[in-house]
């Protein structure tokens, strides 16, 4: 078939349009419609007042404090509002005079984490989590979005929970992933995230770190009694509880680069046993493979230091392994626990670079037997009343292969994110420990990760100044006559003992 001209018709394609799709309810008989009418109202009605009340939850104070001005305003009209407004800045002048603890955890928190919440996180959410690709659209273009939960801000942290619905391959992971992006869309310094259970992540954006002046050391104690070698306080934690350290029934591995601070740590423990070192309650045995120059800047906290890796550091590693024995063996149908009923002295070995004993040592049978010796020490020493305190600077398992020996682990700065779950546990990173990210200038802040503690800690160490050790060292000279320690414990004559299943 030909037009007009000559030309070959060609048939126009058909016209295409998609056919419109109408809800299913459009398709019910009318008087379907009016019957649900009043369920459907009741819906409306359930739905606002569920919303209602989760407003009322998530900011009380800025819905209550207008209900109560309107009640008080049409009660006793604009001076008792005014004369209501006086009387309120005073007892809350007062509240903040006379008990200031009180007032910021009560007041002031909650009034910052609603500010926050409604003029930070709820505004920036969506958007964030879109661009972060935490959020997931659907091929029918259904969305899957993270909730925001509660917001809890205090002062220099800002607690965000998240409720996220997980979908598949997602995973913590994502989030860790992300922890840089969010710190920075939110207006952070860091986030931390951590895992509380299945399908529900914590996350902290740090605003300001509370651990960055050092934390000076308290006054020597006079009373012996009071030292309490299952909450030894070395320091203080980022949410300004004392950072407490237990010693007796556990085993402790201080992990750190140079200059983090692990001699913060050490010090800080020498200083609080001080008092019970010098009354013979405790008794403190080291190890300096760097020739004293730890060690040896306090030496009469010590009843025996030896200064090398040597044969002599051996030596003195099996005696202690050789007295862990003795004293078990006496205790054995008598208690499970060493006291300070039974008259003899707790036990503190203090190792500073443990890996130049136990693996950096060139001879091989010196090695060997250092190694045994400390493996007889952390595995049977926490019941008769024997801790070690061991520092290293490198976690790998080629260097410390029994760091699951050490009940408590403090990770002071590292190099890699790797170490961290090395030093602290697996997972210890995806829950939010930084160890990596500790700055240089904060010698002493570590993550710590005790027995029976799920979640890490982060501390700070005492700040042990050279005036305070020569304090110390006066202190402890001072009361050197009154010291009563025990015999040193020869090891068996083979000098090699097994280690206990």
């Amino acid at each position: 078939m030909r037009g007009p001209g000559g030309s070959k018709w060609v048939d126009p394609a058909p016209f295409e349009v998609s056919r419109p799709r109408l809800p299913w309810w459009a398709y019910l008989p009318g008087w379907w419609k009016l019957a649900a009418l009043p369920v459907l109202l009741a819906l409306v009605a359930a739905w606002l007042l569920a919303r209602a009340v989760r407003l009322v939850v998530r900011y009380p104070l800025a819905v209550s404090l207008p209900l109560v001005g309107l009640l008080v305003y049409r009660s006793f009209g604009p001076w008792g509002l005014v004369v209501g407004g006086v009387v309120l800045v005073l007892v809350l002048l007062a509240w903040a005079r006379w008990a200031r603890a009180s007032f910021v955890r009560h007041a002031w928190h909650r009034a910052l984490s609603e500010w926050r919440r409604a003029t930070v996180y709820v505004p920036r959410w969506r958007t964030v989590v879109r661009l972060a690709e935490l959020a997931k659209a659907t091929p029918d273009r259904k969305e899957y979005r993270p909730r925001l939960g509660r917001v809890r801000a205090e002062g220099w942290r800002d607690r965000v929970r998240v409720r996220v619905r997980m979908i598949p391959a997602q995973s913590p992971a994502t989030w860790e992933a992300q922890r840089d992006g969010l710190a920075h869309s939110f207006g952070a310094t860091s986030c931390r995230g951590r895992v509380l259970r299945p399908r529900l992540l914590e996350l902290d954006l740090v605003h300001r770190d509370p651990l960055h002046r050092p934390v000076p050391v308290p006054e020597l104690a006079t009373d012996a009694e009071g030292v309490d070698v299952k909450r030894v306080i070395v320091g203080r934690t980022e949410t300004g509880r004392p950072w407490r350290l237990r010693l007796l029934g556990s085993q402790v591995l201080v992990v750190g680069v140079p200059g983090a601070g692990k001699g913060s740590v050490l010090w800080s423990i020498v200083w609080q046993l001080a008092p019970a070192v010098r009354a013979g309650l405790v008794r403190l045995v080291g190890i300096d493979p760097k020739g004293g120059m730890e060690l040896g800047q306090c030496p009469e906290a010590f009843e025996r230091i030896v200064y090398d890796n040597g044969p002599d550091a051996v030596e003195l590693l099996e005696t202690v392994a050789a007295q862990v024995k003795e004293r078990a063996a006496r205790y054995r149908g008598v208690r499970r626990l060493w006291a300070r009923e039974t008259g003899e002295p707790f036990t503190v070995l203090i190792v500073d670079e443990l890996a130049d004993v136990i693996a950096y040592q060139p001879d091989r049978k010196l090695r060997e037997r250092a190694a045994q010796a400390v493996q007889t020490i952390t595995s049977q020493g926490r019941a008769p009343g024997f801790a070690l305190v061991g520092l290293v600077q490198d976690p790998r398992k080629e260097v410390v292969g029994f760091r699951h020996l050490f009940s408590t682990r403090v990770a002071l700065r590292l190099d890699e994110p790797a170490q961290v779950d090395m030093v602290l546990g697996d997972g210890a990173r995806a829950r939010g420990a930084a160890a990596q990210e500790i700055a240089e200038d904060t010698p002493g802040v570590a993550w710590v990760r005790q027995e029976g503690v799920r979640e890490p800690v982060r501390a700070r160490a005492f700040h042990v100044t050279d005036t305070d050790l020569s304090t110390l060292r006066g202190y402890l000279a001072a009361g050197q006559a009154t010291v009563h320690t025990l015999p040193i414990v020869e090891p068996p004559a083979t000098g090699h003992e097994g280690v206990a299943a």
